[in-house]
């Protein structure tokens, strides 16, 4: 039985989050797959059509 509006992430609890948050953030390189994947359709679709102006 759950109780509506607590819940309990151990990765949140260990900073995992937080790690991936800051390095994204410094390097620039996204950490989910949905950013990894937006990033690289980006990069193609600029070097074939060139990037706007």
């Amino acid at each position: 039985m759950k109780i509506p509006g607590l819940s309990f992430s151990w990765k949140r609890a260990l900073g995992v989050s937080k790690l991936k948050r800051d390095f994204a953030k410094a390097t620039g390189i996204p950490t989910t797959r949905n950013g990894i994947e937006r990033k690289i359709g980006n990069a193609i679709i600029n070097s074939v059509f060139g990037k706007k102006k």
